[in-house]
């Protein structure tokens, strides 16, 4: 029951994603500067990440030692999303909704493969299989016949 409620989920989530993408656009409309609508998304999810850190922490008792350095790579996600949102915003309008989303989940394959095949901070490894470059091909077509026609 819990796997299905895991990948409900992850459903849910790349929902919100596709969602995302034309409301930052407009927001881009709106400012004239796809930059700040990107920074402005940003600012709304820290303030919504900040509060929920907060509840929680103080629900469950936690403490979060906010004096510890971090490794880079875990401030290069922040970095990532930020990539992604900007350009989410800039490729919107200029090739739709449905085209963006194709080229992301095939740019998530295929990036979420390479994760797999060398087991990137601590992902359990998993070869590319036939099967695996087989789905991958197909995903791409697919993006493409989105895209073109």
């Amino acid at each position: 029951m819990a796997n299905v409620l895991w990948s409900l989920l992850g459903i849910l989530s790349g929902a919100f994603i596709a969602i995302q993408a034309p409301i930052n656009a407009q927001l881009a409309r709106g400012l004239g500067v796809p930059v700040a609508a990107a920074a402005i998304s940003f600012l709304a999810g820290a303030v919504v990440l900040s509060l929920i850190t907060f509840f929680t922490t103080r629900t469950q008792g936690l403490e979060i030692d906010w004096r510890a350095p971090a490794p880079w790579m875990f401030l290069a996600g922040g970095a990532l999303g930020a990539v992604y949102v900007t350009s989410s915003v800039f490729l919107t309008p200029r090739i739709g909704a449905a085209a963006l989303m194709a080229f992301l989940v095939a740019g998530q394959l295929l990036a979420g493969m390479m994760v797999d095949r060398v087991g990137f901070l601590g992902v359990a490894v998993r070869e590319i299989s036939m099967g695996r470059i087989v789905g991958a091909v197909l995903l791409l077509v697919g993006a493409l016949m989105i895209r073109l026609y």
